[in-house]
């Protein structure tokens, strides 16, 4: 049972509610990704004591969470894991107590405001498109997660493959959905779009691209969002826009390139730097340049991808992440939970419902309130 706060928050009603309530909850699929546990409770605890405000779920196997104790902690068994390589019907149909699932039902039954997994990636979009079901105006959830650019920040980048195939409205929603998202990360209220193309001339790009720049485009003359127009591969680093949408196809790619490219480089000059006496000399003296370097590169402070859409948050954490990378994924939960995310993205939907009409992507009978972001 959950009841609303003036803040838009819930407040929670469960058997710990004393210790609970007022408070962000995060519920934690502690058996998810490569390592499980040993990252997973390890990042719970140096989270807990970080934000003094918030309040764990800790869902897995009894035996393995068994010597994990805190007093914003809660243990709540299961007695399936979903495997890295187990399909999606597996998952979904066979392991129906996996931790992946019953940590996302906490979400559903008001028990917590997110859900953090880094489980397999497929299973968790069926799952929590399963059990929370999508917002009213949204076709097809999208990840979004963001990668560092030359201005000091990030670029948020959607959809990273959940959808292979998208049409131009599909882009208008992820564009839509992603200026909810960096406008509770960033306190930016109106960030700028960009249309992932081969170039920024309005006549390049394929026919899907064409026609969701003249939806973006229309949006932005609606007010509806803060379209930049066309950008190219490179300006997801320059920082030209802080939202880049694509398709998930395309942004699978771009992802993937990109964490291997910064793999390259930092193998490079691990290799450099260690051929002889005179460059591991030379990497001591370089030593704060290089840390700085690192610092800024680090995947691990980006981890914490969102799966927007739905009717509850969801974050996914990459599934080979230590326990830094995954105390980030709690963050960023921790963040979107605290500043509304959800009411935001429902906002904005809203307000471009006639829009998105238009496309023939909503139902005529959605109304559309005064947008107060």
């Amino acid at each position: 049972m959950s009841l609303a706060c003036g803040n838009g928050l819930l407040v929670l009603a469960c058997p710990f509610r004393s210790t609970f309530e007022l408070m962000i909850t995060l519920a934690v699929d502690c058996m998810g990704g490569d390592f499980g546990p040993s990252v997973t409770l390890v990042a719970c605890r140096q989270f807990l004591d970080t934000h003094p405000d918030c309040a764990v779920v800790l869902v897995g196997l009894p035996e393995a969470l068994a010597g994990f104790s805190h007093a914003r902690a809660k243990v709540v068994a299961a007695t399936e894991v979903v495997a890295m390589d187990d399909a999606v019907e597996v998952a979904l149909r066979k392991k129906k107590d996996s931790s992946m699932r019953v940590a996302i039902q906490q979400v559903k039954d008001g028990v917590a405001h997110a859900a953090v997994s880094a489980g397999n990636t497929g299973a968790l979009m069926a799952i929590a498109r399963y059990l929370l079901k999508t917002l009213d105006g949204i076709d097809r959830p999208a990840i979004a997660t963001q990668l560092p650019n030359a201005k000091g920040g990030a670029t948020t980048v959607l959809d990273l493959g959940a959808n292979v195939d998208c049409s131009a409205a599909h882009l208008l929603q992820f564009a839509v959905m992603g200026s909810a998202l960096v406008s509770v990360l960033s306190d930016e209220a109106n960030p700028a779009v960009g249309l992932l193309n081969i170039g920024e001339e309005v006549i390049k790009g394929g026919e899907v691209i064409k026609k969701a720049g003249e939806l973006l485009r229309s949006a932005a003359n609606s007010g509806d969002l803060n379209f930049y127009g066309n950008v190219e591969g490179n300006d997801i680093f320059k920082g030209t826009t802080p939202i880049v949408v694509c398709d998930g196809f395309v942004g699978n790619i771009t992802l993937k390139a990109s964490e291997g490219l910064a793999s390259m480089v930092g193998g490079f000059l691990k290799e450099e730097f260690s051929r002889n006496i005179f460059t591991k000399v030379a990497a001591i003296f370089a030593y704060p340049v290089l840390s700085a370097f690192k610092s800024r590169v680090d995947h691990r402070r980006y981890n914490g991808a969102a799966l927007l859409g739905l009717r509850g948050l969801v974050f996914k954490s990459h599934g080979s992440a230590d326990a830094l990378a995954f105390e980030h994924a709690l963050t960023r939960a921790y963040d979107a939970a605290r500043h509304n995310l959800l009411d935001r993205v429902q906002a904005r939907i809203a307000h471009a419902a006639p829009l998105l009409r238009g496309a023939d992507m909503l139902p005529a009978s959605l109304e559309a309130p005064p947008l107060n972001q």
